[in-house]
């Protein structure tokens, strides 16, 4: 029996960085208007958790210059959570005067985090600090939680696969730098709920999230949240989550992090808007095809990734809003129809024939078929040979 028969699947929660992540790469003379515009298509799809921006200084990060404006003027969705990050004490103290009831950003609950990139270049390039540092800081944060008495933590492992500037890191480390974490949560009596994995310079591959995953399980199997951050520059981000997702089971919760048509990037990686991200299309539409209920409508999902090319500028990565869902029933295409050889006539699954109108067509008469007649009658697919017939011994 497969592990998926066995224990099922985790629960998933998609957090979208479009606003954040996916902003921060692009051109910074984008209208706020036009990053609300986004936002609301974003909650109009359903999107349950979106991180509309980061308080941070203008200085390095222009695109975040008017990140207030942008929250001031979107339209906040009953049921989905909305945040932005904040990188120091002046950015919380901004965030804090957007939450809620001071405004529409959601007042999220205190779980401390602690965090330790694997990446000792990584780190000093993105916030000027140390790997030792950020050891060195440990005591701090879980002194400082608990004077809050909070009684859960996440551990976080960044730049956790490996480093632009270092090559790979090995699993030992991994461990070795999550047990550091754990062991001194544990020994102040505040359990730890979440691990939180992030790979800024796309070094995940579906094998070594599976062994990581694995390997935390047995080691720490009282933790029941996993949380990752991969990004997507050699192909491999969404072939990794599937790969994690397989490695959990029902007992859990796998929190994701995607952003609209695949755009994303950091500035300090190396590689630029081609570090990319999972597009949360194409994430929502496997997890519906395997069953797993998001609550997003993948449709309005689909209209949003096309705003989201408007409103950058270029084309993004995103696979599903090219070439649609899967098509069923009344949703299968004509079988008439001519040949589709653009990105722009492929949307006809979106838009209608009228996008292939005039296009070569070599059929001299309507093409017939039973097996799409008895589709249509809602029948299965008829087979053209017996079926096999097992021979009995």
């Amino acid at each position: 029996m497969s592990r998926r028969e066995d224990h099922g699947l985790p629960r998933v929660e998609i957090t979208d960085e479009s606003l954040r992540e996916g902003m921060q790469i692009e051109d910074a003379s984008i209208d706020p208007q036009d990053k609300v515009r986004l936002l609301d298509a974003l909650s109009a799809a359903g999107v349950p958790r979106l991180i509309v921006g980061s308080f941070v200084s203008p200085t390095w990060v222009p695109q975040m210059a008017q990140v207030e404006e942008v929250i001031a003027g979107f339209t906040p969705r009953e049921g989905t959570t909305y945040t932005a990050l904040a990188l120091n004490a002046r950015g919380a103290e901004r965030r804090a005067e957007l939450t809620e009831p001071y405004g529409p950003l959601t007042a999220l609950p205190d779980v401390p985090r602690s965090t330790i990139h694997l990446c000792d270049v990584f780190v000093r390039r993105n916030t000027n600090k140390s790997q030792a540092d950020e050891i060195a800081a440990l005591p701090r944060i879980i002194a400082a939680a608990v004077e809050r008495d909070v009684h859960e933590a996440t551990v976080a492992i960044n730049a956790a696969w490996g480093s632009n500037w270092l090559g790979p890191f090995t699993l030992e480390q991994r461990m070795a730098y999550a047990a550091h974490q754990y062991d001194a949560w544990t020994a102040a009596g505040i359990r730890v709920s979440t691990f939180w994995l992030g790979d800024p310079m796309s070094w995940n591959t579906p094998r070594a999230l599976e062994e990581t995953i694995a390997a935390f399980r047995d080691r720490w199997p009282e933790v029941e949240r996993y949380h990752l951050h991969l990004h997507d520059a050699r192909g491999t981000a969404l072939l990794s989550f599937y790969q994690a997702l397989r490695a959990l089971s029902a007992e859990h919760v796998l929190g994701v992090d995607t952003a609209i048509g695949g755009m994303g990037g950091c500035p300090y990686c190396g590689n630029g808007r081609a570090t990319r991200m999972i597009p949360t299309e194409d994430l929502v539409d496997l997890l519906h095809e395997e069953g797993v209920a998001t609550g997003i409508d993948l449709d309005k999902l689909i209209e949003a990734a096309w705003l989201a090319e408007e409103v950058v500028g270029h084309e993004l990565y995103g696979k599903v809003a090219k070439a649609g869902p899967r098509p069923r029933g009344a949703e299968l295409y004509p079988m008439d129809m001519p040949f589709v050889e653009s990105i722009e006539q492929a949307q006809h699954f979106r838009l209608g024939s009228s996008v292939y109108a005039g296009a070569p067509s070599p059929y001299k008469e309507p093409i017939r078929s039973p097996a799409r007649d008895a589709v249509e009658a809602g029948l299965p697919v008829p087979l053209a040979v017996p079926a096999a017939v097992t021979e009995e011994k």
